[in-house]
């Protein structure tokens, strides 16, 4: 006889696993339930990121979690994945933060950086000591990276650096920003401290997604930047765009732990809601939406699952990243949106997760590319023509 399937893992997936991503995928879950989902709905109302889980996701390795050595854990790419997944099944912000700290900052210095900067900041970081973000996208527009007004000019051995950056994850509490600027050089990266003089943040308020995070922008007014603060590493748009790749792969699994987290409550819901004398999990129409969930969930499943794969196999292309960030946002978006509408006036309060993931996914299926930007990126592999513009 077959045995009952995981509502949350119908395809099994977890039985993909190795141990070592059992372990790390389970720890995770349990701290989630325990620590992050208790307080999720007061952080999203008050608009507040719970600074205090800084510290615990970094005693759990979370944090740089994917780098060999400088006090990181060495997992691979997949235990990353799973981390995603389940820090955003409490909440997005959560998972954005962890995303920046390990994807956008630590990545990069790791991957372009002196030994002098591995060593100041990746300890730092990966203990929750130092806080960093990542400052590409400009109050112009974001999709377009190679059109960046930021820049800066040498001055002896010294940059001086001039521009904004805007919608930044931790920028006002960061330590540090990586920040990406045109030169007569090519495209560097910057680590601008907090206390450099010219170097300012402002914190954007009035957000109705993401309210759990910290979103700001960055301003450099002839900001002094030492030569010990360049990432020697780069000189192109392949430094950011990297940095990219790396969290659209987390945010891949990230979303389908907030469809999981939809689905979980109408599966709750619709079997104690009694109308016209049944249980809404009793009537066809419900059924089928759920069904319809549960088959994205599994898509976007053995979708990461393989790209995770293909990864730590060293043979990602960034297509596959953009295609799976497509179909996954999509995906939990949608199951978002549905959920909340089968929870009827009840899906409007936040006592129950689908409108706060609904109003999180917004952002999520926007940033690190929107929809657009990777379909177009899907389509030039298919076509060989840039239609960008």
């Amino acid at each position: 006889m077959s045995q009952k399937l995981d509502p949350m893992d119908i395809y099994d997936v977890r039985s993909l696993l190795s141990e070592d991503e059992v372990m790390v995928k389970d720890t995770v879950a349990r701290y989630v339930d325990d620590k992050v989902i208790p307080l999720m709905q007061e952080a999203f109302e008050q608009h507040q990121f719970p600074r205090h889980l800084i510290h615990e996701v970094a005693e759990l390795g979370l944090l740089g979690s994917s780098i060999d050595g400088y006090d990181c854990a060495g997992m691979n790419s997949v235990s990353y994945g799973l981390i995603c997944q389940e820090l955003e099944r409490g909440d997005s912000g959560l998972r954005s933060f962890v995303s920046v700290q390990s994807s956008l900052v630590m990545f990069p210095i790791h991957a372009y950086g002196s030994e002098e900067q591995k060593q100041r900041w990746l300890p730092a970081m990966a203990k929750g000591e130092a806080i960093g973000c990542f400052g590409l996208t400009e109050p112009h527009g974001g999709s377009d990276p190679s059109n960046m007004k930021t820049h800066a000019r040498r001055d002896g051995d010294d940059w001086i650096l001039n521009g904004a950056k805007m919608w930044i994850t931790n920028a006002t509490i960061a330590d540090a920003a990586i920040v990406w600027a045109k030169t007569d050089e090519g495209v560097k990266g910057f680590i601008v401290e907090k206390d450099m003089p010219g170097f300012d943040t402002q914190e954007i308020e009035n957000k109705f997604s993401l309210r759990a995070s910290v979103t700001g922008a960055l301003f450099f007014n002839n900001v002094r930047i030492p030569k010990a603060n360049v990432l020697p590493g780069v000189s192109s748009l392949k430094g950011p765009l990297s940095c990219l790749t790396q969290a659209r792969f987390g945010i891949t699994w990230g979303v389908i732990g907030a469809a999981q987290a939809c689905l979980d409550e109408v599966l709750a819901y619709t079997q104690e809601r009694i109308l016209f004398g049944k249980p809404l999990s009793n009537t066809q129409t419900i059924q089928i939406r759920m069904a319809d969930m549960s088959r994205r969930i599994t898509t976007a499943q053995l979708l990461s699952l393989q790209l995770g794969r293909i990864k730590d196999q060293g043979r990602l292309n960034p297509t596959q990243v953009s295609m799976a960030k497509w179909n996954n946002c999509r995906a939990a978006l949608d199951i978002a949106r549905d959920a909340r509408d089968i929870l009827g006036g009840a899906g409007i309060s936040a006592e129950f997760v689908p409108i706060r993931h609904m109003l999180n996914l917004e952002s999520v299926i926007t940033y690190e590319g929107t929809e657009t930007v990777h379909q177009l990126v899907v389509g030039k592999e298919l076509t060989g023509v840039n239609a960008f513009g």
